[in-house]
């Protein structure tokens, strides 16, 4: 067997695997050696600002023009009051408790509306997604219901339940019912038939393909449905907490609309803003740890 070799003065003749590994070594030795830089993705590179401060500075500039325009007296305090008023009404309506009571109150009602629409719009989902009998029997139904303002329900709500917690819940409720139904339907429907067939080739049973491939692959849409629901949660809270509500924050902003209270309205609606935002976080966090199987995209 013959070996080839590179003919005399080409760039290949002088290379060896003992010559290669020679320059690799005798770099470092050699002061008129180019310096290797290690390369980065440009995504990388491109800016080295914190998230988090990028995330705080829209935040913060718009507090800052608001306590501007107060200060200035553009925006009066029967219109809106400034942010410094308002952090310290919060400060007094934390001091006195009545704030952390409005808020057990309102999660509670929350809490429960939201336990009801998980087992009555995850159970019908189930039930139409799995099996074509309850697609017909479930699906047109629910089509039109959910097409009806849940808001409109609340007169019918007080006749048939009274002014207690019972139509306050039902208000949660049917809110929270309709958008996990649309998106666990969507997330089983949308299932791709070829695992399931994959499935079928291992062995598996009904039972087993619902277990192991349908439930795992419909869970993003499941978690979709479950954080718009969340929304709609606060949103419906709202409404609700306005028949005749004796505690919450709802009561809150009732009482202060009757005195004309601003800084008071703002600061219940803080409140509910950073009760969604923390049921959102929580829920995104359900996600990073259920669905680390699932590679996706982050943005550059």
């Amino acid at each position: 067997m013959s070996t080839s070799h590179a003919p005399p003065g080409s760039p290949l003749h002088d290379i060896s695997p003992k010559s290669a590994s020679a320059t690799s070594e005798d770099r470092d030795d050699d002061p008129a050696a180019p310096d290797l830089e290690t390369l980065r993705p440009s995504a990388a590179r491109r800016t080295r600002v914190p998230r988090w401060l990028r995330r705080t500075t829209g935040p913060v500039l718009l507090l800052a023009l608001w306590q501007l325009l107060s200060y200035t007296g553009v925006l009066s305090a029967d219109v809106l009051a400034s942010p410094g008023r308002i952090a310290r009404v919060a400060g007094d309506l934390i001091g006195d408790g009545s704030l952390a009571s409005s808020m057990g109150t309102s999660l509670r009602r929350v809490a429960l509306g939201l336990l009801l629409g998980l087992l009555i719009g995850g159970g019908l989902a189930l039930l139409a997604g799995l099996f074509r009998v309850g697609e017909d029997l479930v699906d047109a139904p629910v089509q039109m219901l959910r097409t009806v303002p849940f808001v409109g329900l609340i007169p019918l709500f007080i006749i048939w339940f009274g002014i207690g917690e019972t139509p306050k819940v039902a208000v949660i409720t049917l809110g929270v019912t309709f958008p996990l139904y649309l998106n666990v339907y969507a997330g089983i429907r949308g299932v791709d038939a070829r695992l399931v067939e994959a499935g079928e080739s291992l062995g598996l049973t009904r039972r087993g393909l619902v277990r192991h491939v349908v439930l795992p692959a419909a869970l993003p849409g499941a978690l979709t449905g479950l954080r718009y629901a969340l929304g709609v949660a606060w949103l419906a809270l709202v409404f609700a907490e306005q028949i005749n509500a004796d505690a919450g924050i709802g009561f809150l902003m009732v009482q202060a609309r009757d005195f004309l209270r601003t800084d008071v309205i703002v600061v219940c609606l803080l409140v509910y803003a950073f009760l969604g935002l923390l049921a959102d976080f929580i829920v995104r966090s359900l996600e990073r740890l259920l669905l680390q199987w699932r590679p996706t995209f982050t943005g550059r």
